[in-house]
């Protein structure tokens, strides 16, 4: 079993708690794994990436080679794109198509998401509206961690309980809240790849 997941987006996002809820699920799964984080700006609105690195067997390096990835999860499109050249020709790129347009010279969504769609393994979907039918906007991230969770190695269950230790700490009906997220985000990706 191995798994090397690139995170991507901005800050403000949500990237680290997405990279914490599979870290904890990959702990209690006795897995070995290994994180690098790099982030932009310290600021809400720079670029922010993880490499996420999930064995049964001990990693070496906590970076992960170009065309290595199986896995891309982009709370962001652009950002997907960007880390494009570390997908693996089998990989799959699971993004959110709502953008975080902070830049002026932004491309155009439409751009993004043909070039998106032109990836042979991809899971496109809007987690911003996913998360406001569960209840808050502010559960996008964990929407694209039910997406992109039948591309993990590890079974949901145990990702479900990565989510109950990480937000247990904020109460019981912030934890269901990511629970329905991240189910509603698992179940789309199932309907739709």
């Amino acid at each position: 079993m191995n798994n090397d997941i690139i995170l991507a987006g901005v800050g403000g996002q949500g990237i680290l708690s997405i990279a914490a809820a599979i870290g904890l699920a990959a702990v209690n799964s006795n897995l070995h794994i290994k994180q690098s984080e790099v982030h932009g700006m310290s600021q809400r609105g720079g670029d922010v990436q993880s490499h996420l690195r999930i064995s049964d067997a001990p990693i070496a390096s906590d970076l992960i080679p170009a065309g290595k990835a199986h896995l891309i999860i982009s709370v962001e499109p652009m950002e997907g794109l960007r880390y494009m050249p570390f997908l693996s020709k089998n990989g799959w790129l699971v993004t959110n198509i709502t953008p975080f347009d902070n830049i002026p010279d932004y491309p155009k969504v439409d751009e993004i998401l043909k070039r998106v769609k032109a990836v042979k393994n991809h899971i496109a979907l809007d987690a911003d509206s996913i998360a406001k039918e569960c209840g808050s906007t502010k559960a996008s991230n964990i929407v694209m961690l039910g997406a992109a969770s039948p591309f993990i190695d590890i079974p949901a269950a145990g990702i479900e309980e990565g989510i109950r230790q990480l937000f247990n700490r904020k109460g019981e009906d912030i934890v269901n809240l990511n629970l329905k997220a991240f189910r509603a985000g698992r179940e789309y990706s199932e309907k739709n790849r």
